[in-house]
């Protein structure tokens, strides 16, 4: 006796759920993949050509030239003030030559010459207050005490970074989310085929008792 097939009929319902299901899916892939081929490519890059090292302050110095800087004091207020460069000279543990250290890799991008941006503000006496303390505290606070420092000396032999911008926590985001997103898209599938099967194995043993 050959046996009946079940036929599946999603209710409109079950299929919205099985629509939002698979566009989670899509969307967590694709999020992945965009986020590994556009940022999370090049971070990885940077954490893996920067290795830790312990730096010493060589020299510590103000340069004679100012640059610019935007602050915002409100919603449609902006402008333009100046700040002194300062310059944090160190030595590196694995290499003699001096270095200029920088806070981290955007700093370095914003401003290669300096080793410290002041936040923003309109005054440029209060911007230069700050580096004024920024450079005390590197003379008299650090001195000459090792700190932890990393550097490229291939790909940036001159420059160290004081922190690195992708740390640990940065890059497991990176995968948590849209390894969620997809996660959450499986389940809703599965859950409604799973659901879905049930009812119609329900259904088919009253019809049985029947």
């Amino acid at each position: 006796m050959a046996r009946s097939r079940v036929v599946y009929k999603y209710t409109e319902a079950e299929d919205k759920s099985m629509r939002l299901g698979f566009l989670l899916i899509a969307a967590g892939l694709l999020s992945l993949l965009g986020l590994g081929c556009c940022w999370l490519r090049p971070a990885l890059q940077e954490r893996g050509g920067g290795v830790s090292a312990n730096c010493t302050v060589l020299a510590v110095r103000q340069l004679g030239e100012r640059f610019s800087c935007t602050f915002s004091c409100g919603a449609a207020c902006r402008g333009t003030a100046r700040y002194p460069c300062l310059q944090v000279l160190v030595r590196t543990s694995r290499s003699p030559a001096p270095a200029l250290l920088h806070e981290d890799e955007r700093q370095l991008r914003t401003n290669p010459k300096c080793s410290y941006i002041p936040p923003c503000t309109r005054d440029d006496q209060e911007n230069s207050e700050n580096v004024t303390y920024k450079q005390k505290y590197w003379k008299k606070k650090v001195g000459s005490q090792p700190f932890t420092c990393y550097f490229n000396q291939h790909l940036r032999p001159d420059d160290v970074m004081l922190k690195r911008t992708h740390d640990e926590t940065v890059l497991l985001h990176c995968f948590l989310w849209p390894l969620v997103t997809f996660l959450v898209g499986v389940l809703i599938v599965v859950l409604t085929i799973c659901a879905k099967s049930l009812a119609v194995r329900a259904e088919a043993i009253k019809k049985k008792k029947h």
